[in-house]
């Protein structure tokens, strides 16, 4: 199936050659794929302590240890290799439908949240993540991928702007009153 620009996609199952290898997550990785969340976690949080936390790692074990072990496979964690070490990952988690009683109408969608390694950035792994996402999206039958970007993450905005996702709708909120 052609990717971007007519090039070939690369595969979900471990693909050999130029660029990262992508993979579904195995159990095996779970250390790997803590690793990069509370990396990930340590960012944002010096982005912005008032949204962001560093959650405890045994939660995030828990986590991961729960979505690759779900046989129903409503979720989905996939990892990017190079030289033999997962140097990124992007989950899938779907989105719940709208109940009944509400007006949006269903449309099957999921956010993603994709981490890439620093040192790793800038040589196709995100690119290559999100590929396998929106393949794995389609063969699951979900119509509509987000993702949770804060608006102080200027590389973040760029990297999936280039990959065309784009603001949609507006969230607004306040607390409540005392």
């Amino acid at each position: 199936m052609p990717g971007r620009a007519g090039h070939p996609r690369p595969s979900i199952t471990l693909m050999q050659g130029i660029g990262p290898a992508v993979r579904p997550a195995r159990l095996s990785d779970v250390p790997a794929l803590v690793d990069l969340r509370m990396a990930n976690a340590e960012a944002h949080l010096a982005l912005d302590p008032d949204v962001y936390r560093l959650p405890q790692r045994e939660a995030v074990i828990e986590h991961f240890t729960a979505v690759l072990s779900d046989a129903t496979a409503r979720n989905a964690v996939l990892v990017a290799e190079q030289r033999g070490q997962v140097v990124g990952m992007v989950e899938v988690l779907r989105l719940p439908e709208p109940p009944a009683h509400q007006i949006l109408r269903p449309e099957p969608s999921a956010q993603i949240h994709t981490v890439v390694l620093g040192e790793a950035r800038g040589r196709g792994v995100g690119s290559a993540l999100l590929d396998a996402a929106d393949r794995w999206a389609t063969e699951h039958g979900l119509s509509y991928l987000s993702a949770g970007i804060h608006h102080h993450n200027a590389s973040a905005v760029r990297f999936y702007r280039r990959h065309g996702y784009a603001p949609s709708g507006t969230s607004w909120g306040r607390r409540p009153a005392v």
